[in-house]
């Protein structure tokens, strides 16, 4: 079963997930040695014309899905599905059943600035609609959002991740934690821990001996190649000069021989 696959990804060692956004950059993560593929929330809304946080239309959020699954050459994938789309579970699960049904084998989903008794809720739900044909990531917002006095964040933190796991929740997903006695606590709360890239954080191997599981770029790689393309078309506007183009870009025959596999 591909589920259990990417659930025995998350044992030991350390997941690295660079994030797709398009079919092109799933299948440039797999060709450079990613172990599984992990869609960006963002980088997808934004490759559809839509700002993050907005809900773009779901037959284009579940076509774009199914090209990065069929990209990806039968590496597993897990869809960033930000909270749902919805505050009613049933409706949240029935939206995640047909994500999974273009072939993701896991989820992402998040509290953001709400009750964590509804995210659990809807972790539930998605339990009792699937079984355990998907891995889900509940991913908590408490230190990406600073909700509450610091000093309390981690007790809360404990809390929700009790409430998450009791739900269903495979894996924890603690964006904006950086520090190891934070992420060593998060560790013991029983379920593989998942982070966010930061300039703070260190290296992998580093992350590995905390005892984190998973480490996530977000929506750094697409906002990275948006930042080098808002680049060269600003210099070819002022200067017109072709050379700095062909110098910088991936190789047109073999981008393309990815895409034909």
């Amino acid at each position: 079963m591909p589920v259990e696959s990417f659930r025995r990804l998350h044992q030991g060692g350390l997941l690295i997930l660079p994030n797709a956004w398009d079919a092109a950059s799933a299948a440039l993560s797999v060709a450079a040695g990613a172990k599984a593929v992990a869609t960006t929330s963002a980088g997808v809304a934004w490759a559809l014309g839509w700002p993050d946080g907005a809900r773009p239309p779901e037959g284009d959020l579940l076509a774009a899905t199914a090209r990065i699954v069929r990209a990806a050459d039968g590496s597993p994938v897990s869809a960033d599905v930000e909270g749902g789309f919805s505050e009613d579970p049933g409706l949240v699960a029935a939206f995640v059943q047909r994500v999974a049904d273009v072939g993701v084998v896991g989820i992402n989903i998040e509290d953001g600035a709400g009750p964590a008794e509804v995210l659990a809720e809807k972790i539930a739900a998605i339990r009792a609609a699937m079984g355990g044909d998907l891995f889900v990531n509940a991913r908590c917002d408490l230190w990406l959002r600073q909700i509450g006095p610091a000093e309390g964040r981690l007790e809360e933190a404990a809390r929700r991740a009790a409430l998450y796991r009791e739900a269903g929740a495979d894996g924890l997903f603690m964006p904006g934690v950086t520090d190891e006695a934070t992420a060593r606590a998060l560790v013991g709360f029983g379920l593989p821990l998942n982070l966010l890239a930061r300039a703070a954080l260190p290296d992998a191997a580093t992350l590995e001996g905390w005892g984190v599981r998973r480490l996530s770029a977000g929506s750094n790689m697409a906002a990275v190649a948006y930042g080098a393309a808002e680049a060269m078309t600003r210099a070819f506007l002022a200067d017109g000069r072709s050379g700095p183009q062909i110098e910088a870009a991936f190789d047109y025959g073999a981008l393309n021989a990815l895409m034909s596999r």
